[in-house]
């Protein structure tokens, strides 16, 4: 099948996206704007059609549904997780890990079925790191099932993640019956249920104890990198390192000694100077003991206004897109630009050294930031900057904690509405986010921050790129060659050789844009191979949403990577019997759906 000028022109452009997003060369957003002004520059796309995106009602809804997330996150809707734990009643032993693990990913799951899964992984982090520690529990045994719980219980309703809606969004686009709230739930459903029940029985063997490894100093000292100064009344000035007690702490151990403009190395006999600025890698509170100790301060003021210092300390995990990724501290003018001032650096599988304003920050970096309140309601809506920012000591407090049950009946009244047919889910969305204004859950300010705007621009575009891939004959072509190779095997292997194209598109690129460009190709088959559209549309849904591989797959993969201690490699040995379970049962519930 020979392709048009236009369709050259489209493939073209989509290779040349997916080859930036792969180097990362700028922020996602630019990129899929970039590559949708290209195709409206080109005329391969008319000012309607490449726009439409913008109006489209998914669009709408999944704004909205940042909102509601966002107003049920402020009026602690989510405390009630303390009791499905069993904070306050577990005691002595630790409970058996598959029990834990059951208490955990049920409930993530559930709740990650109607509320985005970013908010609530955020909100259960710290909860679950507190919990752990609580009972002896390795947070690295914890954190990495409740990122793929909220993964697979995404995947069981409509707006379970904004994956799901782009798909139903574009059927709409094209002409045919958007899906249903349940339309993917005999599919997700089965599928959750398996992931679950696999890390009940079997799965949490392979989940990594970071607390029971034993490591030399050096080797946990790849938790976080800090610096602090000798000040010119410090007793221990003239003393050398050895008599200063800085030659075994146990839990930190001193890199080097910057000296003006000089490095020299931190010997036990190296004698300390007023104004040296000592560099450490460690555990963060041996940097909270330094700070304690008569002669050290910090090497940069404490943030805030009118000379306050007492200010809280955030937890920020440093998402692929920021503008920080390779680049200094004192590049970006950290505390210019967020607000903030890092006192340290935690980084995974390697070892840190040099002054801390000139480390290259990478995603997934830990940022230890001392700010005012705020700072994590301000980040944590901005997963283009930061895939995680919360207090580091405690969970935050609900803002508007007496509104909780106002939330959740809004909330409830959403979910019914759309599950009935009572209202369309944008109007339902939209609904629901209003009326958390109105009755204060949060203000028009929070409500406005709630709304990911480079997401929601990522979304938009994209659907324009799709409307060209069908346009052009691009989704017409894949979908001959594809049938060409597999229709003899079968309907089932149809399906198979599209999940597995959208799985892998979606492991390189973004589930958004795997989602934009498969879904044509979907509709496309169905309509060449006699098949229905919905069940092929959910495969495509399905596959986009199923990354468990790399921590970069899916976002909350990395949110969890530095608070749980991950490797890279714990995600593909942890996450590719998941991969594979997930295929497994989706193909055998979507053809089900076939039969």
């Amino acid at each position: 099948m020979g392709l048009s000028g236009d369709a050259w022109i489209t493939l073209g452009v989509i290779v040349g996206m997916i080859a930036a997003l792969l180097r990362e060369v700028t922020r996602p957003a630019l990129i899929v704007l970039g590559a949708l002004l290209a195709l409206l520059v080109t005329g391969v796309l008319t000012p309607e059609e490449g726009l439409a995106g913008f109006s489209n009602s998914a669009v709408l809804t999944i704004g909205s549904l940042y909102v509601v997330a966002a107003g049920i996150q402020q009026t602690g809707a989510l405390s009630f997780f303390d009791r499905v734990l069993g904070r306050s009643s577990l005691g002595g032993e630790p409970p058996a890990l598959p029990v834990t693990l059951f208490r955990l990913m049920v409930p993530t799951a559930l709740l990650s079925g109607f509320i985005n899964n970013t908010p609530v992984v955020a909100t259960l982090i710290p909860r679950v790191q507190e919990w752990g520690r609580e009972h002896g529990i390795a947070p690295s045994r914890l954190l990495m099932p409740l990122s793929f719980a909220s993964i697979v219980g995404g995947m069981t309703t409509l707006i379970g993640t904004s994956t799901n809606l782009i798909v139903s969004g574009m059927m709409e686009a094209e002409g045919y019956a958007g899906l249903g709230l349940f339309d993917l739930t005999a599919v997700g459903v089965p599928v959750a249920l398996g992931v679950l029940a696999y890390f009940i029985v079997a799965g949490h063997r392979l989940l990594p104890d970071r607390a029971s490894e034993e490591h030399t100093v050096e080797e946990e000292a790849q938790n976080y990198l800090f610096e602090v100064r000798v000040t010119p009344e410090a007793a221990f000035e003239g003393q050398t390192v050895e008599e200063a007690g800085l030659r075994s702490l146990g839990d930190a151990y001193l890199v080097h000694v910057q000296r003006g403009e000089h490095v020299v190395q931190a010997t036990p006999d190296e004698v300390l100077q007023a104004g040296d600025v000592l560099t450490f890698t460690g555990s963060v509170r041996r940097l909270e003991a330094l700070l304690r100790r008569d002669g050290f301060e910090r090497t940069v003021a404490a943030f805030g206004r009118n000379g306050q210092q007492a200010l809280p300390l955030y937890e920020a995990v440093v998402a692929a897109s920021s503008g920080m990724v390779g680049k200094t501290l004192r590049e970006v003018d950290f505390r210019e630009n967020y607000e903030g001032v890092v006192l340290a650096i935690q980084r995974k599988d390697e070892q840190m050294s040099g002054a801390l304003g000139r480390v290259e920050i990478q995603p997934g970096d830990l940022l230890l930031v001392e700010a005012e309140n705020g700072f994590d309601e301000q980040w944590q809506t901005q997963p283009d900057e930061f895939y995680l920012a919360t207090p580091r000591e405690s969970d935050r407090a609900p803002v508007h904690p007496e509104k909780a049950p106002w939330a959740l009946g809004l909330f409830g009244a959403m979910i019914l509405a759309a599950a009935f047919k009572l209202l369309p889910i944008v109007v339902a969305a939209i609904l629901a986010a209003v009326g958390m204004v109105v009755v204060g859950g949060l203000n028009l300010e929070s409500a406005r921050e709630a709304v990911n705007l480079p997401v929601l621009v990522v979304i938009s575009a994209a659907f324009g790129l799709g409307r060209a891939v069908e346009k052009t004959g691009l989704a017409d072509m894949v979908a001959h060659d594809l049938l060409g190779w597999v229709a003899p095997m079968g309907a089932l292997a149809v399906v198979a050789a599209l999940y597995v194209l959208t799985n892998v598109l979606t492991e390189l690129v973004t589930n958004q844009a795997a989602a934009v460009l498969m879904t044509p190709v979907a509709l496309s088959v169905a309509g060449d191979a006699g098949l229905p559209p919905t069940p092929l549309a959910v495969t495509v849904a399905i596959a986009a949403s199923a990354s468990f591989l790399t921590p970069i797959g899916y976002h909350t993969n990395l949110m969890v990577m530095s608070p749980g201690g991950y490797r890279v490699r714990d995600y593909t040995r942890t996450g590719l019997p998941v991969s594979l379970l997930v295929m497994a049962l989706a193909l055998t519930a979507i053809w089900g759906l076939l039969l």
